[in-house]
């Protein structure tokens, strides 16, 4: 232990790098503290999306898979590749348990019930999922399709829902079944923060068609004045006026997001609800759902990373984070594994914020800071690993000036840690997991548009070594799975055998 050199481990949520123009709000912002040691030779860019953190080629980066592979040191093949390899190599329409499911409806008159994210944003979901799990449906002759779309403008740009929408019902035309039954906004639909309230809004619309009645899906998007994020739970009526798709008994629901952490308190609150009424619960991939919900894809091994070398070397670390972004640095970094490893301590910082964070861009930075601090200046503590999240969580606001504060807030906390490293003989590695608030604009319809989204741009990388040491300029390509052996080789530790990335300092 004694040979262990001390460090933190900062992640700045949405840390993305592009030159300096309109829109970039990190340019904007004044920012002393990282623009110093941007201009040290330490710095890097490193990849963080697409084929080198396991992605799609040319998919945005997130913060799911960014601590993942942040944990891993490796790639490790994301959900949505692997939806997309079982769709494009026709398993999924010869899985056993969706056939199941889909023969029982056409035998019964029953309905399929899709519920998902109808955005191409490919953080959470991709609509064009749809596409398949409708085909599939025809090619089952499900009598009933009834498609719980839940509006974005956050992975998204905002006032893209109309299109959307209109692309699920392209899709639903060509398969020659399938029809929106309701539109919810994410806000609702897809509630981190535990407003069970949001939650049950949305679960009312969807099994028992309470909400603001619609003829045409389209007209639900009237309802918001904060833009597609926060539409009114929207039921779409028929002739009749009555609502087109309450879940009923025997009936069969699918979630269709890959990515489980915004939906899974939507799917916990359904599933207690309807389960004890025979419908049957299936989701496109992998959940950490409280209910047993079984998966149509399941997950690829990020294990063997970081957490699983730091336990087989008795080394303690301590991870910090707000709400928000708390799993990140926990559960994803650790390779999606729920309980602490040996040795682990987890500081949860509860939000002061408000849902609507353009009011408060420093969120709780400050108690972040001070948690990280005191961690810092144990000595039985080698490392500590914290997530800064303002820049990312206020950059999907898509407000240009809030994000700008976020990131002089992100930049006072940097340089106060920076001065804590030094006061106990620390080096501190900073690394962004994406990017996000170095683009807020985009060009989306009619002229450019306010962008809360991720990106594809490069996130920087910098070594602010301990007192006494230099740091050399890392030669070659970086990514995001070069992290953890940095990690570990500046701890004085070799890294772990399925590692493939390399230490860049």
């Amino acid at each position: 232990m004694s040979a262990v050199r001390p460090g933190i481990l900062l992640v700045l949520d949405g840390w993305g790098h592009a030159e300096p123009g309109e829109g970039n709000a990190l340019a904007a912002a004044d920012t002393p503290c990282l623009d110093r040691l941007l201009a040290t030779p330490a710095a890097v860019l490193a990849e963080a999306s697409g084929s080198a953190v396991g992605l799609l080629p040319g998919t945005v980066g997130n913060s799911e898979i960014g601590h993942i592979v942040i944990g891993a040191g490796r790639p490790v093949p994301y959900d949505s590749v692997l939806v997309e390899e079982r769709i494009n190599d026709g398993t999924l329409r010869s899985h056993e348990t969706l056939g199941a499911a889909l023969t029982g409806l056409a035998a019964t008159g029953g309905s399929l019930h899709l519920i998902g994210l109808a955005s191409d944003g490919m953080i959470h979901a991709n609509v064009h999922h749809l596409r398949e799990l409708l085909r599939i449906a025809a090619l089952f002759a499900v009598p009933e399709v009834r498609i719980h779309a839940i509006t974005d403008g956050r992975d998204v740009a905002d006032g893209t829902a109309a299109h959307h929408l209109a692309t699920v019902e392209g899709y639903a035309a060509e398969a020659g079944v399938g029809s929106i039954a309701t539109v919810i906004g994410r806000g609702y639909a897809l509630d981190k923060s535990g407003d069970l309230e949001l939650t049950e809004r949305a679960a009312r619309a969807i099994t028992d068609g309470a909400g603001h009645p619609v003829g045409k899906p389209e007209e639900a998007l009237a309802t918001s004045g904060r833009g597609d994020e926060w539409v009114e739970p929207g039921v779409v009526t028929g002739g009749d006026g009555q609502p087109l798709g309450p879940v009923r008994d025997g009936d069969v629901v699918l979630f269709t997001n890959f990515r489980s952490d915004r939906i899974q308190q939507l799917a916990d609150r359904l599933y207690g609800e309807l389960a004890g009424r025979g419908v049957t619960f299936l989701s496109l991939a992998q959940y950490d759902t409280e209910a047993p919900i079984p998966a149509l894809v399941h997950r690829a091994d990020a294990g063997g990373g970081l957490a699983d070398r730091l336990a087989e070397c008795g080394v303690r670390s301590v991870r910090i984070a707000e709400a928000e972004k708390f799993e990140h640095v926990t559960y994803y970094l650790n390779g999606r594994k729920a309980d602490p490893a040996p040795l682990e301590e987890h500081i949860r910082i509860s939000a002061d914020a408000p849902p609507d964070y353009r009011t408060a861009p420093e969120m709780s930075i400050g108690r972040v800071t001070e948690a990280v601090g005191s961690a810092a200046r144990r000595d039985d503590v080698p490392l500590v690993v914290a997530n800064l999240a303002n820049i990312d969580v206020v950059g999907h606001t898509g407000d240009h000036a809030a994000t700008v504060r976020a990131a002089e807030h992100t930049d006072r906390a940097v340089e106060a840690l920076c001065r804590v490293a030094g006061e106990t003989g620390r080096w501190v590695l900073l690394v962004g997991d994406h990017g996000n608030a170095e683009k807020m604009l985009t060009d989306a319809g009619e002229g450019r548009r306010p962008y809360g989204g991720h990106t594809t741009n490069p996130v920087p990388a910098v070594l602010v070594p301990a007192q006494g040491r230099q740091a050399v300029r890392p030669t070659g390509t970086a990514t995001l799975a070069d992290i953890a052996p940095s990690v570990l080789s500046l701890l004085g530790l070799g890294p772990a055998p399925a590692m493939t990335g390399r230490a860049l300092w």
